[in-house]
């Protein structure tokens, strides 16, 4: 009680039951502010009821059943779905400044003002929605602002859908390309799309979960991707489709990958969805030794090739890559060392064979082949001695990370 004295001393009796039990809370036990400062009242026969507190100017006041009822009508105005949450609040800093002033004056290490006012939210907000406190990843933020009247914002975070895709046409891009001339814009030269190509598998699945979730905006993260004229096939491409301020958040997956396939028949099809966290959007995307690609590829040639050197092919292990060419605007200049994990081969005819390469992740299969002007070392041209290209290219297996 000695504690409880000196803060009464120190504001003259002026101060509110939650910030005077919260002060108390490492020397007075009780389940909550309300019931410490409580003991203290009976224990010096004082009423902190209706007092003007000089340290939170009675904030605690505004979390009362108005400010709940601007939380339900925010939540029916956006029509959001959502099982978990986080409270964040504003709060005039000069009662920010008085709360911390006083715990200073008297040593205290107790739990600031504003975390009991988030704390406090929240558990009104678990009682009234039947909804959980998540601090990690949570599907929603309150943004509760009490500087004056309480007003309501909601945060709707990102909703992350993992799944693997496979392009079973030639000519999609894996991500919408805007168009070369216009930058996006819209021209004559796209027919005002502003798009480079028509459709991509990125849009493909993207407009359609947009739809459902009623979000703002999607975006794709592929764990690497494949040229626009060549084939995933196998068991796809992992992917994570991140859908930004979706309303709604519990699909059907197995009722969507049918019908996404059903309406991308011959393009695009999509497998094993279904709700990530955020860390994978970068899991994906990070190439370990460990993870390979395993390619077809047609390599046509000028002219007949020595079939005896078809199988110094089978011997190929270390490539030193430079940038490819056809890349250089978009990456960095620089000379990457990559292996060749297996690879076999079958004859077509004089001038073509099937080639089936299992290689690291990053290692680029058409300048393998062609030798990029002398970029990539060794390659197939330099090794049968003619000047090789590929012709058609396949992925068949991409490994999980």
């Amino acid at each position: 009680m000695k504690l409880a004295k000196q803060i009464l001393d120190e504001t003259d009796g002026k101060i509110c039951k939650h910030c005077l039990g919260r002060k108390l809370s490492k020397t007075i036990e009780g389940t909550n502010n309300i019931e410490r400062a409580d003991k203290v009242c009976e224990e010096l026969n004082i009423n902190l009821d209706d007092v003007d507190c000089v340290i939170c100017d009675n904030i605690f006041n505004k979390l009362d059943d108005d400010l709940y009822k601007k939380i339900d009508e925010k939540i029916n105005q956006l029509g959001i779905e959502f099982d978990t949450f986080l409270v964040g609040s504003q709060i005039p800093k000069d009662i920010q400044k008085r709360d911390e002033e006083l715990s200073e004056k008297f040593n205290l290490g107790v739990e600031t003002l504003k975390k009991e006012v988030n704390r406090l939210i929240g558990l009104g907000i678990w009682e009234r929605f039947d909804k959980e406190a998540e601090f990690e990843a949570q599907d929603i933020v309150f943004n509760i602002d009490l500087t004056g009247n309480p007003k309501v914002r909601i945060q709707i975070n990102p909703l992350y859908i993992e799944g693997k895709y496979n392009k079973l046409k030639r000519g999609i891009p894996q991500t919408k390309w805007p168009c070369s001339k216009c930058k996006g814009r819209g021209c004559e030269e796209c027919n005002f799309t502003g798009k480079q190509y028509p459709e991509s598998v990125e849009e493909l699945i993207s407009e359609h979960v947009l739809k459902l979730t009623k979000g703002r905006e999607a975006k794709f993260h592929g764990a690497g991707r494949e040229d626009i004229d060549v084939l995933m096939l196998g068991s796809g491409r992992p992917f994570v489709l991140e859908i930004k301020e979706p309303k709604i958040r519990k699909l059907d997956y197995p009722k969507l990958e049918e019908f996404l396939n059903k309406v991308n028949e011959g393009k695009t099809s999509y497998h094993n969805l279904h709700v990530c966290a955020r860390r994978r959007k970068a899991e994906i995307k990070q190439s370990s030794p460990d993870t390979y690609k395993v390619y077809n590829a047609i390599v046509k040639c000028d002219e007949a090739f020595d079939k005896d050197r078809l199988e110094e092919l089978t011997k190929l292990n270390e490539i030193r890559q430079q940038t490819p060419l056809r890349v250089l605007r978009r990456r960095t200049d620089m000379v990457r060392v990559k292996h060749v994990l297996d690879l076999s081969y079958e004859i077509i005819d004089d001038d073509k064979f099937s080639m089936r390469i299992k290689t690291e992740g990053g290692l680029y299969i058409k300048e393998l082949i062609s030798g990029d002007e002398g970029r990539s070392n060794p390659n197939v041209s330099e090794i049968l001695g003619v000047n090789a290209i590929c012709e058609q290219l396949d992925v068949i297996e991409v490994s999980e990370k």
